[in-house]
C-alpha cells in the first residue's frame, strides 16, 4: 500500500466522485481509478459501490476510512518532525473552529502565524461541535476551537478554556425588548428560533426540559447571522452568546436560571500535539497568556450586585469581558 493510493482513496471519500477526486488531487480519472483498482486489489476487497449515482463506500471501505485518516495524520507529523529541525520551513496544520467563536480573533491569530511560518500551509474548518470532535477524534484535525456547557469527551484534551454567557435575543417591538432579565418560565410557547445542529440547541433544548418550560419551536437556522437576521424580522426570540447579541444591535436580556452559560475550549487529542505545526500554532494561540491564570466566575449575589448596580433605566449591563485569560491546561475528561 502507497501513500498516494490511501491519498486518492480519502479525495474520493470527500468528493463522492472519481471526477472531483482526479481534480482535487490534479491527475486524470484513469489514473486515479487504476490507483484505486490497485488499492483494492492489494487489500482483497471493493472499497467503492460504483453502481450508484454518487460513489458510496463499501463495509470494507468504510473500515478502511479511520485508519486511512491517521495514515495520512501520521505522515503529516512525520514531514513536519523533518521540517522542525530545519527550523519548521515546510508543513501543514488543520484548525477548526465554531461558527460563534469571539474569544480569540482567530483569522488575526492565524495572518500573524503565517507571517513568521510562511512555509505551513493552514487548514481551517468551520463546522458543528459534533464533527469537530469526530475531527480530532480521527486525526483530521489538530486543534479547534469548541463549545461545552456541560465538559468534552473523555479523549478531547483541553489546553485552554473561557467562559461565555447565553442570553436571549429579541425583536425591538418583543414584549421583552425592555427587559434586562427575563426568568426562563417567561418563554413557556414563546415562538423561538432555534440554531439547528449546534451545542447551543441541545443545551438550551436541555435547560428547557429540566425546568419544565415547553419551548416552542418554529424556525431553524444553521447560520448565525441568518438567525440573528431572523429573529430581527421577528420570527421569534432565541438564545445566542453575548457577543454576538452585542454586535446585533437587537434588545437582549439575561436569563435568571442557572446553566446558560458555556465554556469554549481550545482542544486537542492529548497535551502536546504530535505535529510540530500544530505546536507552533498552539504556542501562537497561547502567546501573552498565563497559563496560571483563569477567568474568575461570580457567585449568583456578587452577578447581581454587579448587574444590577449600573445606571438606572440602562436595559444592557456593561459588556463583560468575556475574553479574559484562559483557564489552567486540564488532563483529558477534567474540562
Amino acid at each position: 500500500m502507497e501513500l498516494r493510493q490511501v491519498e486518492h482513496f480519502l479525495a474520493v471519500v470527500r468528493n463522492g466522485s472519481f471526477t472531483g477526486a482526479a481534480q482535487d488531487v490534479h491527475v486524470v480519472q484513469s489514473a486515479l481509478s487504476a490507483s484505486i483498482r490497485k488499492l483494492e486489489g492489494e487489500l482483497g476487497a471493493a472499497l467503492f459501490d460504483r453502481t450508484t449515482r454518487r460513489v458510496a463506500l463499501t463495509e470494507a471501505g468504510r473500515a478502511l476510512l479511520p485508519l486511512a485518516h491517521r495514515i495520512v495524520a501520521d505522515v503529516v507529523a512525520a514531514r513536519g518532525e523533518v521540517a522542525a529541525v530545519t527550523g519548521l520551513t515546510r508543513g501543514r496544520v488543520s484548525i477548526g473552529t465554531i461558527q460563534t467563536l469571539t474569544v480569540v480573533d482567530l483569522p488575526s491569530k492565524l495572518g500573524e502565524f503565517r507571517v513568521r511560518y510562511p512555509g505551513v500551509r493552514i487548514h481551517v474548518r468551520e463546522s458543528t461541535v459534533f464533527d469537530l470532535t469526530a475531527g480530532i477524534a480521527n486525526g483530521e484535525l489538530d486543534l479547534t476551537f469548541l463549545a461545552a456547557a456541560d465538559g468534552l469527551a473523555d479523549d478531547v484534551y483541553s489546553f485552554a478554556s473561557w467562559t461565555q454567557d447565553l442570553v436571549l435575543l429579541c425583536h425591538p417591538g418583543h414584549r421583552l425588548a425592555a427587559r434586562d432579565r427575563i426568568r426562563l418560565a417567561e418563554l413557556a410557547g414563546e415562538p423561538f428560533v432555534d440554531f439547528s445542529g449546534s451545542g447551543i440547541e441541545v443545551m438550551v433544548a436541555r435547560r428547557f426540559a429540566d425546568a419544565g418550560v415547553r419551548q416552542h419551536r418554529v424556525c431553524e437556522a444553521t447560520h448565525m447571522p441568518l438567525l440573528v437576521d431572523l429573529v430581527a424580522a421577528g420570527l421569534g426570540v432565541s438564545i445566542v452568546p453575548r457577543p454576538v447579541a452585542e454586535k446585533s444591535g437587537l434588545p437582549f436580556a439575561r436569563i435568571g436560571q442557572p446553566g446558560f452559560s458555556r465554556s469554549i475550549h481550545l482542544a486537542g487529542r492529548g497535551p502536546t500535539p504530535a505535529n510540530p505545526a500544530a505546536r507552533a500554532l498552539l504556542a501562537h494561540l497561547l502567546a501573552g497568556r498565563s497559563p496560571h491564570a483563569s477567568e474568575e466566575q461570580p457567585t449568583p449575589g456578587e452577578h447581581e450586585r454587579h448587574r444590577d448596580g449600573g445606571p438606572p433605566g440602562d436595559s444592557h449591563d456593561a459588556a463583560e469581558h468575556e475574553g479574559a485569560d484562559p483557564e489552567l491546561p486540564q488532563q483529558p475528561g477534567q474540562v
